[in-house]
């Protein structure tokens, strides 16, 4: 059928939407099962194929999502799929990818149409998932318990206690709630026969809770009347029985501080991370805000340490305690293992269940669950050999073409490491030199049998073809979840992965992969169950606060004092090179001015002559400097490390304030790059780049002062961005009376345009030059927020009220004390000029205000980062 001729602006024609789909719709891969129609395209000539899929109705549940496409129908799902990418771009949905150190952040890939399930299939799915999850909690209790299982041979030894997985230190300790598995991910296909099998599980830290939920939202937004009318399952139910079943297990019960452990933003799943524990309502950690005091497991907060009962961990158990496992790991906690003994704090997962994710036990499996359940299992996995077996790897040697090899212990040192290998896809040679290895070294190499993975539709508009329906290889990731102890729900639900639109077979979102939304049908009432809770009592509103751990506090310190200088930065290399042409050469003290300043804050090098000595080498280095980022420190840098340290608190941004950040510094490099390469990088240049990132810096100051809860977290931000004014602020008058430049006209209207207080001082002093008025507006103007008496004033009260209450005077917080009182200053003194034309009371001030900017930063360090100043004994014994 040439889709050429289909009009898609056709659907109140002759022909129906489910019809348009079916002559759309490419034919799947031969042998495979085609998702949209319910059946298996023939092993047959690809025409043949065409021709008798064509002719196949499809399946209930995809007749009736077509129809519900509405009045415009195709027509409508270009505009659909752009929607969907934007809402994914503002949404900042990215997954890390650890081969690109450049660029790790990708977009999320998701595409328009969901994976459907029919109730009857989702049943045998639900069923089977539940069996082998609770088959999966008892081996763990019998292989950190009596070891009946390994006793009696039904499990080899060296697939569990030879794998690097297994915890020796967890042998004999009963988790809190007699739970081991939390949660269990299980990767289904359906084969050519439309039955399911499990390919593989995991068990560690299993991903995909955050980024199915996301699929959901975007996607049944996309198709409203679809999604209702279809009686898709919801899945608040099983995240709220997650929850519950985690604070049932813990001793505290309802009151139980559940947080989510998380590697850091370069993980590759980091916004699942922060997108879950934000749902959740959990608090994302990383392992530096945790520590272990007494075998109890505790939260370095702002308000010093809080206990934490449950950790929902999405770290690989070799990271978790330094002292017992990996000692270089920077990810974990010291002691979290003798916590976790103790019985202190409840860990989901439970550590020691890396050996169950080794292909190799599913082969095992069919005989524990008649062992442990006397039962089959209702899901059956792919047949698999483990090859340190002489019978296993004697039969599964002549069927490699017709399999996959995958190793047996995945990431452990001291084993083989290599990608899993289709036999179909290897060479005679290839196959041979397989066979040898796995002759050699049999323990280290499992065979799995070779499913055809079933091809779902996918939307398909590309400029090279006209739009149409394209199937594509696809695997399901199920998720089991406890809801109290000894007892699992199946999320209805799941994260479908897409092989890439080459028509690879293997589902990956590293080798350029893709996923869907997983849409589960059900004959009977959907589970209209919400997160929100609709009764909460009054007094547990009244105080119920965030929590702002050290970590984040610190990034949220260190975000306000990068934005502060990014902006100084900014203006300052505004102001010179605007200013540097027009100066005469004989303004010395103005020219050594610009020269300290922009040395002093990044902007050149100290090797660099300054103005004096080479204008045009000053000003050339200026503007190359501006995107590096290796040797200085200028306005490139800050920007970098502004997204740096928004990065880890995306759980506390908006997603639009978190695309300005990025917007901001892409469209930076970018222009810097593109004059870079047309080799016209001039002053003029870079001057519209300084207005327009100033343009994004005032975007962002606007989302930081109006779009976030004035919390202890935002006070630090505010005083890091106070603390940077008035540091560079101070700092830019002193060096302004040492070098004389404000006795010239330019470098007195440098000094105002440095205070982006151009119009207000022409405003009230119109053309004056005189120094008095310019200290009254820069340093004492209670009114103006770049004066230095306002900045001060200020940072005192945020200090005041990050330090107590807030309610009393200043001056009964320590810190605030340190702060001078520029408005208590005289001007006549602060104006008062020597012989040599310098301002010795106004520069003792200023030295003063400069070097308090540098001491009251430590001190916020040492007292609620670093936690330092009651520094204990953090380990029990």
């Amino acid at each position: 059928m040439d889709t050429q001729n289909i009009s898609l602006f056709d659907n109140q024609g002759n022909e129906s939407a489910p019809g348009l789909a079916s002559l759309l719709a490419r034919p799947v891969m031969p042998g495979h099962y085609d998702e949209l129609r319910g059946t298996v395209s023939p092993s047959a000539a690809p025409a043949a194929a065409a021709q008798h899929e064509s002719q196949a109705p499809l399946n209930p549940e995809w007749t009736t999502f077509f129809e519900h496409l509405g009045h415009d129908g195709f027509a409508d799902l270009n505009r659909r799929t752009a929607q969907l990418q934007r809402q994914l771009r503002d949404n900042g949905v990215t997954y890390n990818l650890y081969a690109d150190p450049e660029n790790p952040q990708r977009p999320w890939a998701l595409d328009l149409f969901p994976l459907i399930v029919s109730a009857e299939s989702w049943t045998q799915i639900e069923a089977g998932v539940l069996q082998r999850v609770r088959l999966l909690d008892r081996v763990l209790a019998d292989v950190y318990g009596p070891q009946q299982l390994l006793k009696e041979g039904l499990l080899p030894m060296a697939l569990v206690q030879g794998h690097p997985g297994y915890l020796r230190a967890m042998h004999g300790v009963e988790p809190l709630g007699g739970t081991r598995l939390h949660i269990a991910a299980f990767d289904l296909a359906r084969g050519p026969d439309g039955k399911w099998w499990v390919v593989s599980q995991r068990t560690q830290a299993p991903s995909g809770l955050g980024y199915l939920l996301e699929n959901r939202l975007s996607i049944s937004r996309l198709f409203p009347e679809a999604f209702h009318d279809m009686k898709v399952q919801r899945l608040a139910a099983t995240y709220r029985g997650l929850i519950d079943g985690l604070k049932k297990m813990c001793p505290q019960g309802k009151d139980a501080h559940i947080a989510l452990l998380t590697p850091g933003p370069y993980n590759e799943t980091y916004f699942e991370h922060a997108y879950l524990a934000r749902y959740l309502g959990l608090t994302l950690v990383e392992g530096s805000d945790l520590l272990v005091r007494d075998q109890r497991l505790y939260l370095k907060t702002l308000k010093g340490l809080e206990p934490v009962h449950g950790l929902l961990k999405r770290l690989d158990d070799q990271f978790l305690d330094p002292l017992e496992l990996r000692p270089d790991s920077r990810l974990g906690v010291p002691g979290l293992l003798q916590a976790i003994r103790a019985g202190n704090v409840l860990v989901a997962n439970a550590p020691g269940s890396a050996f169950l994710e080794s292909p190799a036990l599913l082969g095992f499996l069919p005989a524990l669950s008649q062992k442990l359940f006397g039962e089959e299992l209702q899901l059956p996995a792919l047949p698999t050999w483990w090859c340190g077996e002489r019978a296993a790897m004697e039969s599964a040697l002549p069927e490699l073409i017709n399999s996959v090899v995958k190793p047996t212990y995945r990431g452990g040192s001291g084993h083989q490491a290599f990608e899993a290998v289709l036999g179909r896809h290897q060479s005679r040679r290839e196959l041979d030199e397989w066979a040898g290895r796995i002759l050699r070294q049999g323990d280290e190499h499992t065979v799995q049998a070779y499913l055809p993975l079933s091809q779902m539709p996918t939307w398909s508009a590309h400029q090279n073809h006209a739009p149409r329906i394209s199937p594509r290889s696809v695997m399901l990731r199920v998720l089991a979840v406890s809801d109290g102890p000894n007892s699992w729900r199946v999320l209805p639900g799941g994260l479908a992965r897409m092989g890439s639109a080459r028509g690879d077979d293997i589902a990956s979102m590293q080798r350029g992969g893709s996923s869907a939304d997983v849409w589960v049908m059900t004959s009977g009432e959907v589970d209209q169950t919400s997160l929100l809770q609709t009764h909460v009592a009054p007094e547990v509103i009244t105080h119920r606060q965030r929590v702002v751990t050290s970590r984040a506090a610190e990034n949220l310190y260190w975000l306000g004092r990068y934005t502060e200088r990014a902006e100084n930065t900014l203006r300052l290399a505004h102001v010179i090179l605007e200013r540097l042409g027009e100066t005469d050469q004989t303004d010395t003290g103005f020219l050594n001015w610009m020269h300290e300043m922009a040395v002093d804050h990044g902007l050149v090098l100290p090797a660099v002559p300054s103005p004096v000595q080479a204008r045009r080498v000053f000003e050339r280095s200026l503007i190359a400097g501006l995107s590096n980022t290796t040797e200085q420190a200028s306005v490139g840098y800050n920007l970098r490390a502004i997204r740096g340290a928004a990065s880890v608190l995306r759980e506390r941004l908006a997603p639009a304030q978190w695309n300005v950040i990025t917007e901001a510094e892409t469209s930076f490099f970018t222009r810097c790059q593109e004059n870079a390469r047309s080799g016209d990088f001039s002053p003029m240049e870079a001057l519209r780049l300084l207005e327009a990132t100033r343009t994004h810096m005032t975007t962002m100051t606007g989302a930081q002062t109006d779009h976030m809860t004035r919390d202890d977290g935002w006070r630090l931000l505010s005083i890091g961005r106070h603390i940077e004014r008035l540091g560079f602020y101070s700092s830019a008058l002193l060096n302004g009376s040492v070098t004389g430049c404000m006795h010239s006209n330019n470098g007195f209207e440098a000094m105002v345009a440095l205070f982006d207080s151009t119009i207000t001082f022409h405003g009230q002093f119109q053309q004056s030059r005189d120094i008095a008025a310019l200290l009254d507006l820069l340093v004492l103007d209670l009114d103006n927020p770049r004066a230095l008496a306002w900045v001060a004033k200020t940072l005192r009260g945020r200090l005041a009220k990050l330090n107590g209450d807030g309610q009393g005077p200043q001056e009964a917080s320590p810190l605030a004390q340190k702060v001078p009182v520029p408005a208590h200053w005289s001007l006549s003194e602060l104006s008062q000029a020597d012989d040599q034309g310098r301002y010795r009371t106004l520069e003792q001030h200023l030295a003063k205000t400069t070097q308090c900017a540098y001491d009251v930063s430590d001190e916020i360090s040492y007292t609620y980062f670093l936690h330092s100043r009651d520094a204990k004994q953090s380990l029990g014994a």
